[in-house]
């Protein structure tokens, strides 16, 4: 995930008839949405997804929902908020509500500095002797997939030049499901390519039509992508990782929620290991088993213990 969607003036829409069950429902119209009805739908999404919203949003998720619902048969908000609730298809529709909240405006490559520092990380592991076992990364709120399969490449490059087998593995975790569907298609538009070194795409990618291309076969098998929600880590498995990849995901989070959720990461290092996140995404946070890394273009932590 990267950053939310900038707020925009909305539509005009149908009125929206009052409703007749007793909740509460204030506005007038559907392109009115009291800041109690809003309250409302911060606190749904703060609950189940840990994403927090300030009043300046507003006007984005309003503009949001009068697309939806149009998109829906011009339903009521009210009828809308229900069928999150209610159903066997509310957990598809939350899927889709989720999957347009957030902004997945990203590319390979697409902060060079990072995988500079990936690279140059792995290849150290690999010349220290310090790769006994297979070499695991995990890149939390991937999106659509261009992170993972950088890591991929960049691993793939690195373990072939030092002539080792490829006992290595990425997986990529996202909330968003029609995401991770996309993600594992592999099929990109050729701009997105723009950051990817020339040598890379000759390698990694092959045209799929005039406009888009698509990621190599064995890419595609080598990255896992798995629907998770961040909030919930203490719910998975703990399997321990060599690379935690957490970039422009904890911006949607309030401060203490960062803190858990950093905290929790760092319990998935294996010594060695190490965690990197957006630049500035957090200040004034350590944690017992991690040391900061002593470079300016970077965020990232390395487990010592």
């Amino acid at each position: 995930m990267t950053a939310v969607r900038p707020p925009v003036s909305p539509p005009p829409v149908p009125a929206a008839r009052k409703s007749s069950t007793g909740v509460g429902w204030s506005m007038q119209a559907q392109n009115e949405l009291s800041e109690e009805d809003f309250a409302g739908w911060r606190k749904l999404l703060e609950e189940r997804t840990g994403i927090h919203l300030v009043p300046q949003q507003k006007t984005f998720f309003l503009l949001l929902l009068t697309i939806r619902v149009r998109e829906l048969g011009n339903i009521s908000f009210e009828q809308y908020f229900r069928s999150l609730h209610e159903g066997v298809g509310s957990v598809v529709e939350w899927s889709t509500l989720i999957d347009r909240l957030v902004v997945k405006e990203t590319s390979f490559f697409r902060h060079q500095p990072t995988f500079d520092f990936l690279r140059d990380y792995i290849n150290q592991r690999i010349a220290s002797g310090q790769i006994n076992d297979s070499f695991d990364v995990w890149s939390v709120g991937c999106a659509t997939g261009e992170e993972p399969y950088t890591l991929a490449m960049i691993l793939d490059e690195c373990f072939e030049s030092a002539g080792l087998e490829n006992y290595w593995g990425v997986t990529g975790m996202d909330i968003s499901m029609p995401a991770q569907t996309f993600a594992r298609q592999g099929v990109y538009s050729k701009r997105k390519l723009d950051m990817v070194p020339p040598h890379l795409r000759e390698k990694y990618f092959s045209d799929h039509d005039q406009l888009r291309c698509r990621i190599s076969a064995e890419m595609r098998e080598r990255v896992c992508f798995t629907n998770g929600n961040v909030i919930e880590l203490k719910k998975m498995p703990m399997v321990k990782m060599d690379i935690i990849s957490c970039n422009n995901m904890l911006i949607y989070f309030r401060r203490w929620r960062r803190r858990k959720i950093l905290n929790n990461l760092a319990e998935r290092l294996k010594k060695g290991g190490v965690l990197i996140i957006g630049l500035g995404e957090i200040v004034d946070w350590e944690h017992p088993l991690l040391e900061p890394v002593a470079d300016d273009s970077v965020q990232a932590y390395v487990c010592v213990r």
